[in-house]
């Protein structure tokens, strides 16, 4: 997925089309090098949840390519951040 950043918005290309999302937060990780993006393109889950996405990006390149997230270390942490996020709201 590439995209550009607009404020707080996010423009995604997803399945050959081009889709509005509003960024929800961003964080950096020292033990992976990474920047990270959530967002979310205001669709709701079948829980009744708004659906949130969150990507990787290379913070030396700049944000040009989303990541998808696929390392089992990195899907653990990102969790942790979402209950995090989740719990302070």
């Amino acid at each position: 997925m590439d995209f550009d950043i607009d404020k707080e918005k996010i423009t995604i290309e997803k399945d050959g089309k081009e889709v509005q999302c509003d960024i929800l937060f961003t964080f950096d990780s020292e033990d992976t090098n990474k920047s990270y993006i959530g967002y979310t393109d205001n669709t709701i889950a079948k829980n009744g949840r708004k659906n949130i996405y969150v990507s990787s990006f290379d913070p030396l390149n700049g944000p040009s390519k989303l990541e998808n997230i696929t390392d089992e270390k990195e899907l653990v942490m990102v969790r942790d951040v979402l209950k995090e996020i989740d719990s302070s709201n």
